[in-house]
């Protein structure tokens, strides 16, 4: 019987699927993501498309070693007044976003995709629409204070299922879609295909 792989490291998709009772293993896409990401720009692809498309390559690279498997690859991207953004690589980096992005609404495109025998058989975008309050430097520093470097894991910078949902006064979208990953839908998926059990 083929086994679900997740294209992924990612501690928070790896959480939502167990704590789902999904039996998967996980394997690391071996894909240049940043070179990926910065060619897909300059090429003027939307933030959805972005998030589609590295999903995509994730899912492929796996699947391409394991075609008898299920392979399901996922990505999310941060957009902010036509801008994108990636994760960043120290608090200092994270303060700046952060200022970057109070007081304004951002949006987070979370994609899946599975792949078998090489080939996509579903795929899906979801997005979700996230306000946050007015904040100052000091107001950033005092939570990043107390997040830690955990938070530079978060695309955001923020982790909404923790302090991090202080940050905002508005969310319009899916739970799930902010972790990472459009995890209801995949599920739909995964059950009507009989990939998983009640």
């Amino acid at each position: 019987m083929p086994k679900l792989i997740l294209a992924s490291q990612s501690f928070a998709r790896n959480s939502m699927l167990k704590k789902a009772s999904v039996a998967f293993e996980t394997q690391k896409a071996m894909i240049d993501e940043e070179g990926l990401k910065a060619s897909l720009l300059e090429n003027g692809v939307s933030a959805r498309d972005l998030a589609d498309i590295l999903a995509d390559y994730k899912a492929r690279s796996v699947s391409l070693g394991n075609p008898d498997n299920y392979v399901i690859g996922s990505d999310q991207v941060l957009e902010c007044d036509n801008q994108i953004y990636s994760k960043a690589n120290n608090l200092e980096d994270a303060a700046a976003k952060l200022m970057e992005l109070q007081g304004k609404t951002h949006s987070l495109f979370s994609a899946a995709v599975v792949y078998f025998e090489g080939e996509p058989i579903w795929r899906f975008v979801d997005e979700v629409r996230l306000t946050m309050h007015p904040m100052t430097m000091p107001d950033i520093e005092a939570y990043l204070g107390k997040a830690g470097e955990d938070i530079l894991g978060s695309v955001g910078c923020y982790h909404i299922e923790d302090r991090g949902v202080q940050l905002f006064s508005r969310i319009s979208g899916d739970y799930f879609t902010i972790l990472g990953m459009p995890l209801i839908p995949l599920l739909n998926f995964l059950k009507l295909h009989d990939m998983i059990e009640a």
